[in-house]
């Protein structure tokens, strides 16, 4: 805690310093949990720390890569994290485990926001909806993905250890509808719903700009843009994008001699509209409750076939070592023979070569057999285990949901205007039977091919037993026939190899006449297509299960993104920028609100949109040291040609002596500016303030949208601009010098501040001092 102020300084100081620590590096980004007193921290070196309000650090990791981006899920249980390299990696709040892996850019995710379905899940009647997943009906609980022998922590994109984490993020029949928009550094900008299935993705620079109030047909496009804030509003019917660029191919002329933005860099902000998520969220998220479980249960069979290649791998590598040696003493004894020749030379009962009689007596013997038998035939066994306990229930359950997404696929009234193809998923319903039939033929396969080892390998028992002249009655029999198939054709083939592997292209694997009468036979009941899928191999058919799947779902994806279209365009001033600066240094915030007077009716007036930002002092010489807020840049009722209301605007003068370091929107009615002392003391430890701004008392001014390409003009503004005064807001001085960012809990009244020197100053920005802060997780 810090020291007491005085009873002078009290006066102005209507919130309290909690916590002032230490920290052991930089932050660098900082987000407060929406639900708990739960502060994440990305530091200089890219670790994710999480700490609880009274400062106790729960868990650390380390993604590996740089972090370039944060955000929470909207109930707090989960945290999104957008990595250097595309990815967007999610971890579960109670220990940081990975939950999941995502990777939708190819750029740095440089701004997240993950919002949810403001609107009730509840009926007439005021029951709780719910989407009901059928599954549980007819199968039990789906399995995970098999344990890879030596698979490190965190190798996988699923968590590998025993929690049920993983299921209850994809277990969303329970949840609210909610978006995860994120923004790469390219300016694409993803969607995915509850954060695992993605639905859309657009381009800020493919996209036709609206230049609004002046030609219907009038439109221009965004080149070198880039974006640094995504906002999506509650109703999830617009995503306001907060991003800078040149506007060119406007065939339109200012009206007043007044700052041209168009050709020179400038800050927009873009509205889009995302009402298709409003419109189609019963349906979007059916089908992306059944999408997701195919998504998680398709890694399920990726695992299990890694896992099993593996297994066998190492068996077969066990039986080629240990039966290699016979090869190099037939050569040795000036032999012609192969090794197959041999062994049938003695089951003839022909006169055994002294090669095969030293490499059964002296190199392999009775204790290497039994060995190569334990590791090959134990291997059969762990490896039906895993098709039994793990890949062939998933297939099962991957049919049934892709029924059932073909099954709304024929409602084509709700589901066809978000992309549901019938014919796709019919393919997809079809090669997942395909699937299932090899994974039967498979475990025959395997059973045969064990069998055979068995055999084989208790011959060669009998037969070394025999050789040393030692009795052998008490010993399994064997099968002479079957051994004769053994050494004639798997000696020195890999029929469960081939079956696992990725084979080359146009490879075939023979199948007998009896296996291709049961196909047709399969074919009068309408079950396939075609009588030569056994032909490919089992990875191969569950290569051609996942494609069609990701094709019929490549249906929705692109339908849902041609639909999101931008409505607005909002040029909100001009960059000079230097060669040192960048975009990123502006403060800038961006917030929906619900709208008091508005008669919750989604995508009309529900929620008010706040755009701040700081005005550079390099765009407008004479306006220097300002904050512009903007609101109502919103959709309403009127029957405006554009479908707009009238932007209202103010700017704020920053007091003399301090610069804006950062800002956030705090309520609907406050905003809190981070302020550095321009002026330092001798030892150069600087002096900074944190203050709190009542938007609801400013005097906002209407601007027109009709003069010029320059929706609102901030010249218009700069003679009502509204001087801060330290002595009439709430101001909170800080000792130290402080950078961004600045952290603030709407829902707590709790603000993080980052001084230079490392440390973390924690503030309550709530008067009432009966308020407690809860400590809990």
């Amino acid at each position: 805690m810090s020291e007491m102020a005085s009873d002078e300084e009290e006066n102005i100081i209507p919130f309290q310093l909690q916590f002032d620590k230490p920290i052991p590096f930089q932050i660098k980004i900082a987000e407060w949990n929406p639900e708990k007193d739960l502060l994440a921290m990305v530091t200089e070196d890219s670790k994710i720390l999480l700490h609880r309000f009274n400062w106790q650090r729960l868990w650390t990791i380390s993604p590996g890569k740089p972090v370039t981006s944060l955000c929470w899920r909207p109930d707090g249980k989960a945290i999104a994290v957008g990595l250097e390299d595309g990815t967007i990696s999610l971890h579960d709040v109670e220990n940081g485990k990975l939950l999941r892996n995502l990777k939708p850019h190819d750029v740095a995710v440089v701004c997240l926001n993950w919002e949810e379905d403001g609107q009730s899940n509840t009926d007439e009647s005021g029951n709780f909806s719910v989407y009901e997943d059928r599954t549980s009906r007819f199968f039990p609980p789906a399995p995970r993905p098999p344990k890879m022998p030596g698979l490190v922590a965190g190798d996988s994109s699923f968590m590998d250890d025993g929690e049920d984490s993983l299921a209850e993020l994809s277990n969303t029949s329970f949840r609210k509808f909610n978006i995860l928009c994120t923004g790469d550094r390219d300016g694409n900008i993803c969607f995915s719903i509850f954060g695992i299935f993605q639905i859309g993705k657009i381009n800020i620079h493919e996209l036709s700009l609206p230049v609004p109030h002046l030609d219907e047909h009038a439109s221009c496009k965004l080149f070198n843009a880039s974006i640094y804030k995504v906002a999506l509003s509650k109703d999830l019917c617009r995503l306001v994008v907060m991003c800078t660029g040149e506007l060119k191919d406007c065939d339109i002329k200012p009206r007043e001699e007044k700052i041209n933005v168009q050709d020179l860099p400038g800050l927009h902000c873009l509205a889009m509209d995302t009402s298709i998520f409003w419109k189609r969220k019963y349906e979007l998220h059916q089908v992306a409750q059944q999408a997701s479980n195919i998504e998680d249960l398709t890694e399920v069979i990726r695992a299990s076939l890694s896992v099993m290649n593996k297994q066998w791998a190492d068996a077969m590598k066990t039986f080629h070592e240990k039966f290699h040696s016979l090869s190099t003493l037939i050569i040795d004894n000036g032999l012609e023979s192969s090794p197959q020749e041999e062994f049938l030379s003695l089951l003839g009962g022909a006169r055994i070569s002294p090669a095969l009689n030293q490499f059964l007596v002296n190199s392999l013997g009775e204790v290497g057999v039994k060995r190569v038998l334990k590791s090959v035939c134990g291997t059969g066994k762990e490896l039906q285990q895993v098709v039994l306990d793990h890949l062939q229930p998933a297939a099962e359950i991957i049919g049934f949901r892709i029924g059932e997404l073909r099954g709304l696929s024929r409602w084509r009234a709700r589901y066809q205007g978000i992309g549901l193809d019938e014919m796709l998923l019919n393919e997809a319903t079809e090669n997942t039977g395909l699937l299932l039939v090899q994974v039967q033929r498979f475990m025959m396969v395997l059973s045969s091919v064990v069998q055979q080892f068995s055999n084989f390998f208790n011959w060669l028992v009998r037969s070394i037993k025999y050789l040393m002249q030692e009795p052998n009655d008490q010993l399994l029999s064997y099968n002479s026939e079957l051994l004769v198939v053994f050494l004639k054709f798997l000696y020195d083939q890999d029929p469960v190899k081939d079956l696992l592997e990725l084979s080359e292209a146009g490879d075939d694997i023979e199948i007998d006449l009896k296996t291709i009468g049961r196909v047709k036979e399969l074919l009068q009941f309408g079950g396939f297509s075609e009588c030569d899928f056994l032909q490919r191999t089992l990875a191969k058919e569950f290569q051609h299960m996942e494609s069609s799947f990701k094709m019929a779902l490549q249906m929705p994806f692109t339908t849902i993104s041609r639909k999101i279209s931008c409505m607005k365009l909002l040029p909100l001033c001009p960059l000079q920028l230097s060669t040192t600066q960048t975009p990123t240094t502006i403060p800038m915030s961006l917030s929906f609100y619900k709208n008091e007077l508005s008669d919750d009716t989604p995508c009309q007036s529900g929620y008010t949109d706040y755009i701040s930002f700081q005005v550079p002092d390099e765009t407008f010489p004479e306006i220097s040291n300002c904050i512009g807020i903007a609101k109502g840049y919103k959709q309403n009722s009127n029957n405006e040609k554009n479908g707009y209301t009238s932007l209202e605007a103010v700017l704020l003068s920053v007091p003399n002596g301090y610069t804006c370091v950062d800002l956030s929107l705090y309520k609907d009615k406050e905003l809190v500016l981070l302020l550095n002392k321009t002026n330092t003391d001798s030892e150069g430890s600087g002096e900074a303030c944190m203050m709190v701004v009542q938007t609801g008392d400013l005097a906002f001014i209407s601007i027109s949208g009709s003069s010029s390409l320059n929706q609102w003009e901030l010249e218009d503004l700069k003679g009502s601009i509204v001087n801060l005064e330290m002595e009439n807001e709430k101001v909170r001085k800080v000792p130290h010098s402080v950078i961004a960012p600045l952290a603030v809990s709407a829902s707590r009244g709790v603000a993080c501040v980052f001084a230079e020197r490392r440390r973390a100053l924690v503030y309550i920005l709530e008067e009432d001092e009966d308020e407690e802060i809860s400590d809990e997780k």
